[in-house]
């Protein structure tokens, strides 16, 4: 079996969450990692909590929007203003080869407000383009440096 993680982490709670979802699936899978990098990404807070709420899409590194190859497929982003991230707007877009597809959705949170919106909204897109079947989990951001949470998390997906 063959897994993508693709995930997008501004402060490094998604990449952690990434890290630990990889370790698991190492178990029985071959595992590829991407993270997405957005080359337009302000640094005020406000501004990418606007760009969030309106589904702006970043301008994004170059990486694989292709799919196919892969048997899951697991999309992760932090919570920003009921969504995801802008860079994951843009990987959402442009990601193919999902069709017949397991996959996970996973976010990380501040104050919870939102997060089911943007778990919801992720599964609809993957639905949209042919997923089979989509689990999911969250992880509260300021919980990610506790690797038993994680773990704890992570192994049991919705």
């Amino acid at each position: 079996m063959k897994s993508a993680i693709v995930y997008y982490s501004f402060s490094g709670n998604t990449r952690r969450a990434a890290e630990a979802l990889a370790e698991y699936l190492r178990k029985t899978s071959e595992v590829d990692i991407m993270e997405l990098k957005a080359l337009d990404e302000s640094s005020s807070f406000f501004k990418q909590a606007l760009r969030a709420l309106v589904r702006t899409k970043a301008k994004v590194e170059p990486v694989s929007f292709d799919l196919s190859k892969y048997d899951l497929v697991c999309i992760g982003t932090p919570v920003w203003a009921f969504g995801p991230a802008p860079a994951m707007n843009t990987y959402l877009s442009q990601c193919r080869g999902l069709k017949g597809k397991d996959a996970i959705a996973f976010t990380t949170y501040g104050s919870g407000t939102g997060n089911g919106q943007c778990i919801n909204y992720i599964k609809n897109i993957l639905n949209k383009k042919g997923v089979k079947i989509c689990r999911s989990f969250t992880a509260k951001g300021a919980r990610t440096r506790d690797k038993g949470y994680l773990e704890s998390i992570v192994n049991s997906p919705n």
